[in-house]
């Protein structure tokens, strides 16, 4: 059996802000919900809140604040909801595969014009270690469903960098010099750090970790 897991929010020991000290437990039925066995969404039941429901991604997750006293039974009518409407926004704005082809190309004939491989395929993957991955012999990228939401600047940026590897397997002297043509390097990896960092803000505790353990 799979779950997704709802932390209750103590906020009154804590004004103004939401605790990251909550107890776990499983709550039904994570079959809904494609992607909780990766500890994607995390569910939180807040004292603040009263009535109203709230949705957002953070850190590669989707996080859904519900009031405190929601019954178990509305709690799994109304997250799948919630979640699938983060998902349908996410779909929409989401670059196709064939588009990030051509956009592979246009930036390798714009920024790395002696690089004349392309990918054979480029695909969404869900990759939560790393931002993207090339195999060279091959010649296939994969790129982390974590960017669907970034700035194209951002994607750009990593699709540029999974495109050198096309042609230099390693992070050497030949591949910098490539990569430093991007003219946002400086702030796109500004971006991924911090995203990291608010990922890494909500890593499962051990706790809940078991509990992904037993429901893998």
């Amino acid at each position: 059996m799979s779950y997704y897991f709802s932390m209750t929010i103590h906020q009154e020991n804590f004004p103004g802000r939401e605790s990251s000290h909550a107890f776990i437990e499983p709550t039904l039925d994570g079959e809904t919900l494609p992607g909780i066995s990766e500890g994607e969404i995390i569910v939180i039941r807040s004292t603040r809140r009263k009535k109203n429901i709230s949705a957002y991604r953070q850190g590669g997750r989707i996080v859904v604040s519900i009031p405190a006293r929601m019954s178990k039974a509305d709690e799994r009518a109304m997250v799948p909801e919630m979640v699938a409407k983060i998902r349908a926004q996410e779909a929409a704005a989401t670059m196709s595969e064939e588009r990030l082809s051509s956009r592979v190309d246009e930036l390798l004939t714009e920024l790395a014009p002696e690089i004349s491989l392309r990918p054979s395929s480029i695909n969404w993957r869900g990759m939560r270690e790393r931002w993207g991955s090339c195999t060279s012999t091959d010649r296939t990228i994969r790129i982390s469903d974590r960017l669907k939401g970034a700035p194209d600047y951002v994607l750009d940026y990593v699709l540029f960098h999974e495109a050198i590897h096309l042609q230099f397997f390693d992070h050497g002297a030949e591949f910098k010099a490539l990569l430093s043509r991007f003219p946002l390097e400086a702030q796109a990896e500004a971006y991924l750090s911090g995203y990291e960092a608010a990922e890494n803000a909500l890593t499962a505790p051990e706790a809940l970790k078991k509990l992904l353990n037993k429901g893998a």
